[in-house]
Order: C-alpha cells, then sequence, then structure tokens
C-alpha cells in the first residue's frame, strides 16, 4: 500500500509503516497544489497529514485514496463532507497530544498573570521595570472555567487543583455524575461559565455550533480583568468582540489560534490585535511537543496497519451515526463459494438497498451468519428465493 505523509511525522512511525511492507513517500512540505500534484502523481492509499488542509481538488486528484489519517485530534482542515461523497475514510489521533495543549493553555494563564512575555521584552530592550510588573493577581484561590471537558480539558482540571484552582465546567455531555468525579462544578451554560470564572479556557472542536461560541453576550458576561485562553480554534472565538473587551474591561487574552493563520510553517505575517498589550499569541504550538509528536505518531501508525490488515478504521470520523437501514436480513449458511453471491443476486433483484453487511464465520469454518442491513419492503417471495437456495441454512427480517 502506497502512503503519502504530507506533514513532518515521527521517524519512529515512518519505520514502523516500511517494516510492515508498505511504501512511503514521506514529502513533509506539500501543501496547496503541491499537494494536488504528489496525490495525482503517487496515487496513495493512504494520506497522512498534520496542519495541511485537504480540498475537494486534493481528493478527486488520486482515485486510489481510500483513507485520510489526520495526525491530531482536530480535523476541520479537510473536506470530511467531500470525503464522505467520495467514499474515503477520514480519522484521526483523539487524546494523545492533550497533555501538550494543556501544558501550554496553562504557560499562557500564567504568562497573563506574571506578564512574562512583557517581563522578558523590557529586560532584552535594555530596560528594568521591577515596579511595573511587581502586581500581579496570582492563581491560588481563583477559579477556572472550562469551555468543554473532553481528553484536553480534564488535563486542564487537573492541572487546575495543582495550583489550588477551583474548576467549574460546560459541556454538551457533562453529567453531575462526572463531574463530581472529575472534582469539577458542572454548570448548565458556557454563560454560566463566564460569570463565575476568573479564567475561561476553551476546549471545544470547531463545528458549526460552536462557532462565535465566545460571542459579544459571552465576554460581556466576563468578569473585569478576567483571563480569556484559547487554544482551541479561531472559529470558536468572535475576535473584534474580544478586542473591544480588551479596551472596555480590561479583558486579558491568550490565543494559540489566530484568525487568519498562515498554512506556511514561516513567512510574513500581520494580525490586527498582535500589538494590543493585553493580548498574546502563540504560533499554533498547543500539541507541539517531541512526547505528543512521537504518541500522536504511534496513533497515526496504528490507525494505518488495522486498516491495511482489517479494513477497519479506528478512530472513523464520517461513518454514518445511523444509517437509513429498515430492516435485518439474517441468513445462515454453509461458508463455500457463491452462496452470499446468491443471497446478494435476490437482494439486488427485490430492490433492497444494502446498507451494512457482516458474515461471521463459526469454529470450525464449516457455518456462517450473514446480517445484512438494508432499505427496502421485504416479501415473502425475496426470502422464500433466500431460504431456498442449496447452501442456505436459514433466513429470516426483522424490522429496525
Amino acid at each position: 500500500m502506497t502512503i503519502l505523509i504530507a506533514d513532518a511525522f515521527s521517524e519512529l512511525g515512518l519505520q514502523d509503516l516500511r517494516d510492515a511492507g508498505h511504501v512511503i513517500v514521506y514529502e513533509p512540505a506539500l501543501k496547496g497544489a503541491e499537494l494536488t500534484n504528489a496525490l495525482a502523481e503517487h496515487s496513495p492509499a493512504v494520506l497522512v497529514v498534520r496542519s495541511t488542509k485537504v480540498t475537494a481538488e486534493d481528493l478527486d486528484a488520486s482515485s486510489d485514496l481510500e483513507l485520510i489519517v489526520r495526525a491530531g485530534a482536530g480535523y476541520d482542515t479537510i473536506d470530511v463532507e467531500g470525503a464522505s461523497r467520495r467514499g474515503i475514510f477520514v480519522a484521526n489521533c483523539p487524546g494523545k497530544n492533550a497533555a501538550a495543549v494543556a501544558e501550554l493553555a496553562f504557560g499562557l494563564i500564567l504568562a497573563l498573570d506574571r506578564r512574562i512575555p512583557d517581563n522578558v521584552a523590557e529586560a532584552r530592550a535594555g530596560r528594568w521595570n521591577k515596579q511595573g510588573f511587581s502586581s500581579a493577581p496570582g492563581l491560588k484561590g481563583r477559579r477556572l472555567g472550562l469551555i468543554g471537558l473532553g481528553n484536553i480539558g480534564q488535563e486542564m482540571a487537573v492541572r487546575a487543583r495543582a495550583f489550588g484552582m477551583g474548576v467549574v465546567a460546560w459541556s454538551r455531555s457533562l453529567t453531575d455524575e462526572r463531574a463530581a468525579e472529575l472534582g469539577v462544578f458542572r454548570v448548565e451554560t458556557p454563560k454560566d461559565v463566564a460569570e463565575i470564572a476568573d479564567v475561561v479556557s476553551v476546549h471545544v472542536a470547531s463545528t458549526p455550533e460552536t462557532e462565535h461560541l465566545i460571542d459579544a453576550e459571552f465576554i460581556a458576561a466576563m468578569k473585569p480583568g478576567a483571563f480569556l485562553i484559547n487554544t482551541a480554534r479561531a472559529s470558536v472565538m468572535d475576535e473584534e468582540a474580544v478586542a473591544k473587551a480588551m479596551d472596555e474591561k480590561d479583558l486579558r487574552v491568550a490565543t494559540d489560534v489566530p484568525r487568519g493563520e498562515p498554512q506556511a510553517k514561516a513567512g510574513e505575517w500581520s494580525h490586527a490585535f498582535a500589538d494590543h498589550p493585553n493580548l498574546y499569541i502563540t504560533h499554533h504550538i498547543g500539541a507541539s511537543t517531541d512526547q505528543a509528536t512521537e504518541a500522536i505518531g504511534d496513533e497515526a501508525v496504528r490507525v494505518v496497519l488495522t486498516y491495511a490488515e482489517t479494513g477497519r478504521v479506528p478512530n472513523c470520523v464520517n461513518l454514518a451515526d445511523k444509517t437509513p437501514a429498515t430492516h435485518l436480513l439474517t441468513v445462515r449458511h454453509h461458508d463455500k463459494v457463491g452462496v452470499l453471491a446468491g443471497v446478494l443476486d435476490a437482494v439486488r433483484e427485490a430492490g433492497w438497498n444494502v446498507q451494512e453487511m457482516e458474515n461471521l464465520i463459526f469454529a470450525g469454518a464449516e457455518a456462517a451468519c450473514a446480517r445484512i442491513r438494508f432499505d427496502g419492503r421485504p416479501d415473502a417471495e425475496t426470502l422464500g428465493r433466500i431460504r431456498e437456495q442449496p447452501e442456505v441454512l436459514n433466513a429470516t427480517v426483522i424490522a429496525l
């Protein structure tokens, strides 16, 4: 199997894939038209990316493409809908960079509290200003508010307790029982977090539902002088509303995911609020630790090898939660050549649209059980045709 890896990747991971007998095309600087051309040239079955965008043009460039692996958690840089229409699996590597992102988020909290970047900049410029930097709120006893309590949010909660902070959290899936297990106080809405917390840290995926989740109303509910940390995605935060609050209520903000982030790893860049004294911007480096890179590489390799060996895709993000199947056809049969072909011929002639199918082999490999979920109207004539086939032991249909 040919695997195109279009971003920086663990050397150990590359070797593991080669050792498994796969052809590796490693071109970590690919982006834009270069990626499209590489897909057309190499016709890989698998594409592995990290921050590189994957567009509809890329998906059309290789008819052999079967699987895209995002070597990270978020997958908003991939045209997932386009991949689904083309029958291409998309998988990610969730949770493997959670500690790294949480470490950066807490670093940004400390940086805002003690104004560390400004301290360093003044010292490098040859100015001593102990008087100007001697006052800070401190973290002990303050409340950290978490928007989202997935893998990264949970890592944040652990670190908050180590700093003596209380934790208040909102997540769509968070229950009182789970909140008690994690040692956090659950609230009903994001606005509740904004009202209670001294520091808000955002850890939700980029989806249509989370776009501008941190909006003017949310920010208006935050305390004057509060901290806001975004290591999620630019789309979840309304930057204009944030900028206004930095002026009007001394909101202090740090983001690792600024709007307009370039795809290139280095080059010229500008941001409307980059010079604001209340804003710290880092270069989307949340997952960029050696530990996270190795963990993500290991998981990406696991996804690829599992697919190559079994056809299953761990962490697949674009399979239907529920298919349009209306009925389940169960066929117990002898494990012989052509049996399922005959069954499927009958299914096709009946106009039943197969949505899912599996064939389980019993010990000894003499008999098997096929389960076929389909969308259609079952009829006694078709079921009878299936039962009459010589190697079929029995067949039943039930409504789902």
